[in-house]
């Protein structure tokens, strides 16, 4: 992906003739340091919209199935409102409780944000577009998507009050429950495709995507997503009826934000996931590879903010029930069935 804008932001200067100057007062060394560093400005001020509105998206989307209108005064139909937002967020006061535990507080919203941005790197967003090929991809991205919940843990326990350690405890329940069987899920993605590759098993569902071959694989994966993203109708760690604001109860500021927008970007980057295994990634008719894969996403993301709007919260112990009774033993099946069609085929 950045070998491709590089040779496209260089094609564009060229056009304007303006990179034959910057070669001759530029060593070409520094010159492509600096070029890369513009296309990462680039891709993080897009990306960062991109999570801005999706912010708006969600109200929207929650407010029309509640019939409201959602946000309409900041900008034409609200469309200002995240900026708004985002700026709100960068003039407040940035408060620090006497009792914290400093480093750790300060730490955990960027431990938390980190793991998910490397995850990005690994999501093969169109034929073109694949940032990293690895042949233990999906090891590497099962493994990292875990760390977060480390982030999570560290900011509950580094604020020294009893709901944000009770909301570190839940999430931690939370992700033993779920995790184990998400993996096994994936599992049957593998034995099929054949390799841990993300792009190679995007290229495996050029015939018929795997949610057809793998449905009660993707209904295990698709539930251990939510779990891990925490949101309703698993939305434990941060359950305002119960723990005021969950773990990030005494943040405010840039931190706050730094929370939000990890947040959303595991949003966004779960359902690429999600895409990649189960609905062939890039591959479609007509359309380019990348608009294939934006529209698969998006779909994704809005079948996840209508769960959020249409289902109320589990209790803790129905939370742990499906976990480990239900998912666990699913899973399971779902490997032998897997494994023995493939054995007889």
């Amino acid at each position: 992906m950045t070998r491709t804008m590089y040779d496209s932001l260089v094609g564009i200067l060229e056009h304007l003739g303006v990179y034959q100057t910057f070669q001759v007062l530029i060593p070409e060394p520094l010159l492509r340091i600096l070029l890369i560093f513009l296309i990462a400005g680039l891709v993080a001020t897009a990306g960062s919209l991109i999570l801005a509105y999706l912010t708006w998206l969600e109200r929207k989307v929650l407010s029309d199935i509640q019939q409201r209108c959602g946000p309409m005064r900041t900008g034409y139909h609200g469309l200002l409102q995240p900026i708004a937002d985002g700026i709100k967020l960068l003039v407040k006061e940035d408060i620090h409780p006497k009792a914290i535990d400093r480093w750790v507080f300060l730490l955990a919203p960027i431990v938390m944000f980190v793991p998910v941005v490397v995850i990005l790197a690994l999501v093969p967003f169109g034929r073109t577009l694949v940032m990293t090929d690895l042949k233990v991809g999906l090891v590497f991205l099962l493994a990292v998507s875990s760390l977060p919940t480390l982030g999570i843990m560290m900011a509950s326990w580094a604020q020294n009050n009893k709901y944000a350690v009770l909301a570190g405890l839940r999430r931690a329940a939370e992700i033993i429950s779920y995790e184990v069987s998400m993996v096994l899920a994936a599992v049957g993605v593998v034995l099929i495709a054949g390799t841990f590759s993300l792009p190679g098993i995007v290229e495996a569902q050029r015939g018929l995507p795997y949610i057809i071959l793998q449905p009660l694989g993707f209904v295990i994966f698709f539930i251990g997503i939510l779990a891990d993203l925490g949101r309703i109708p698993f939305d434990f760690p941060e359950s305002e009826s119960e723990l005021v604001a969950g773990y990030n109860l005494e943040y405010s500021g840039m931190k706050f934000s730094f929370f939000f927008l990890a947040e959303y970007l595991e949003l966004f980057v779960a359902a690429g996931i999600i895409t990649t295994l189960y609905l062939g990634g890039w591959n479609g008719p007509l359309l380019p590879s990348w608009l294939w894969f934006g529209i698969k996403t998006f779909a994704v993301i809005w079948v996840i903010m209508w769960i959020r709007a249409t289902l109320p919260r589990f209790r803790i112990d129905q939370l742990l029930d499906i976990g480990w009774k239900w998912l666990l033993p699913l899973a399971l099946l779902n490997i032998a069935i897997t494994g023995g069609v493939l054995a007889v085929i």
